[in-house]
């Protein structure tokens, strides 16, 4: 399949299905990294799953992409540029419904996965929007409330199923961090699992066989 000039850079494999309702997969990758890094796992995922690994919109130097901005430098610990990371939300909102459009995707079997600063922006996406996510694979990353649309605990969340999980001795994100997830995500009455790793900021392969299990019952 040939990828098409939308919106946000991408790499895409295609499904294996070649008629019917084409279940889709976007990822979203790290502060610093591109679209390749995740993409690398696409080769081990349900082949009826179109795959997608899109690239951040912002360009670092001296290499690498980042959804939004960070200063590492902030007195209060690491400050996220809210604003921008806003706009990629909505930005991924709207990329998600543009491919599926031109690739003839299920627009009601739409999977997500995030790594890191992905996986912020994929729960603001999920929880401000979960009439439009049905899987959401959430690694090493958080929940930033700020991220979330206006009202989005009034929104009927229980179709969202969500795997999320996080190292144990993670030094970028910390794993207090991510362990406020399952409040919430009970709060909301989403279904979840979270599983914690003995690792850092990183995917062990007991992780990934553990994220591949659970999608291979979702889809």
């Amino acid at each position: 399949m040939t990828t098409a000039p939308l919106s946000l850079e991408h790499l895409i494999r295609p499904s294996n299905m070649t008629s019917g309702k084409i279940p889709v997969m976007f990822m979203f990758h790290g502060y610093g990294s591109d679209e390749k890094d995740l993409f690398s796992f696409s080769s081990e995922l349900p082949e009826k799953l179109c795959i997608i690994s899109v690239r951040a919109p912002y360009a670092l130097q001296p290499f690498g992409y980042a959804w939004y901005a960070i200063d590492f430098d902030a007195q209060q610990g690491k400050w996220s540029n809210n604003e921008q990371a806003i706009i990629s939300r909505d930005g991924i909102v709207a990329f998600i419904e543009e491919a599926c459009q031109v690739y003839r995707l299920d627009a009601d079997q739409v999977s997500l996965l995030g790594f890191s600063q992905g996986t912020v922006l994929s729960y603001a996406v999920a929880l401000s929007y979960p009439e439009k996510i049905k899987n959401l694979i959430a690694l090493s990353g958080y929940i930033n409330e700020e991220l979330l649309v206006k009202g989005y605990k009034e929104k009927d969340h229980k179709s969202l199923k969500i795997y999320a999980s996080h190292g144990q001795v993670d030094q970028v994100i910390p794993p207090e961090w991510a362990q406020r997830a399952p409040h919430i995500l009970e709060g909301l009455g989403i279904s979840f699992v979270y599983e914690e790793f003995p690792v850092g900021h990183g995917v062990s392969p007991q992780n990934f066989f553990a994220f591949k299990k659970w999608l291979k019952d979702k889809i």
